[in-house]
């Protein structure tokens, strides 16, 4: 399938980053990114969870991959994190109450005890990660950062002087006011739809407002949450968006079949638009994630409420890791948006950005 003419679409922040196409696709996998930069659109790294080396290295790979192709990077820069990378303070921190929970959790689903640190608990989300992997991206060539949930003024201000385009993720009004006021490019209008972190106001109704708020400062905005058809993309721009983020669309793709373990790949697949909850059971942070014995766990009356980030994430961390590790199936489960009961089949990066495109044309002409 090719792209229809792409001058439809075509946006001023598309023709200033070299974009053919209005799609900027967030995910962990970096086959997803540079698959998605090559057919004309962003792909952007969610790398928050990475070490500083893993960082590098997945950077550099893209590069390779993508010639000089822009791409981007994304990290998770939240206010109020301990000063250092220290997982026995945080642990002296977890209530009793809350490591007892998670053990009845261990003994309840049958799951063996971890033999490793899992993804969320190897190091602590703290000022020193955050600064350790701000120093590689701004020693990268990397063309865009993305920031979620906080962009730091000191970190903004590094990655202008280093020639990057930056952008911000915001979920309110509120949260737009505070980024305009920094040199950032690009806004994020990230509605209550959208997977992983997200806030409490739906799409249609935050996206025009802050469109309003980000052109009287000249800034694009991005629209993101259930973006998830050509129909959805034509409404953005029609909302004044120059483009759309999209994460949950990948999930399903060719490109990042390895990065799922099958049952959690089988689950994404069979998954519709009301099987997706939040909650903060994984981070201490409002997360939308397919909903499964796991998520029901944490909201039950005897669940404790989940610590605040970093401390929920040090406190299943490992039991998470173990999850995986050992196929858990009853508890494996994934971030996801609204939109991932649209995306029931397996399709490549480029057969997936080739059919919406197909279907943003179609839409535009009636």
């Amino acid at each position: 399938m090719t792209h229809p003419s792409h001058d439809r679409w075509m946006t001023p922040l598309l023709r200033r980053l070299g974009l053919t196409h209005p799609i900027f696709g967030f995910c962990h996998g970096r086959e997803v990114v540079a698959a998605l930069s090559l057919t004309g659109g962003l792909g952007v790294l969610g790398a928050t969870r990475n070490t500083p080396e893993e960082i590098a290295a997945h950077l550099q790979w893209i590069r390779g991959q993508v010639g000089d192709r822009p791409f981007g990077v994304n990290l998770v820069l939240p206010d109020g994190m301990p000063e250092h990378d220290n997982r026995e303070l945080i642990e002296a921190q977890l209530p009793a109450a809350h490591r007892e929970f998670v053990k009845k959790l261990y003994d309840r689903f049958d799951v063996p005890a971890p033999t490793r640190a899992g993804e969320r608990s190897r190091f602590v989300r703290s000022k020193e990660m955050a600064a350790r992997q701000i120093q590689v991206i701004l020693d990268s060539d990397v063309d865009v950062v993305a920031c979620g949930i906080g962009a730091p003024d000191d970190v903004v201000q590094a990655l202008k002087h280093r020639g990057k385009k930056v952008i911000a993720l915001v979920g309110s009004p509120r949260h737009a006011r505070s980024a305009l006021r920094k040199p950032l490019d690009i806004l994020v209008a990230q509605g209550y739809d959208a997977g992983a972190h997200t806030g409490s106001i739906g799409t249609f109704s935050l996206v025009p407002q802050i469109v309003d708020m980000a052109h009287a400062e000249g800034v694009p905005v991005l629209a993101a949450g259930g973006v998830a058809s050509g129909r959805h993309i034509a409404a953005a721009l029609a909302m004044g968006a120059q483009g759309v983020w999209m994460g949950t669309a990948w999930l399903t793709t060719e490109e990042y079949r390895s990065h799922l373990a099958p049952a959690t790949l089988d689950k994404l697949l069979a998954a519709g638009i009301e099987d997706t909850v939040i909650s903060r059971a994984d981070s201490g942070k409002t997360l939308r994630q397919i909903r499964t014995a796991w998520s029901e766990a944490w909201a039950a009356p005897d669940a404790p409420a989940p610590l605040k980030m970093p401390l929920q994430d040090i406190l299943v961390g490992d039991l998470l890791g173990a999850i995986d590790d050992h196929a858990i199936t009853p508890l494996m489960h994934y971030p996801a948006g609204q939109s991932i009961g649209y995306f029931n089949q397996i399709e490549t990066v480029a057969e997936r950005v080739a059919r919406l495109l197909q279907e943003t044309a179609q839409a535009l002409d009636r």
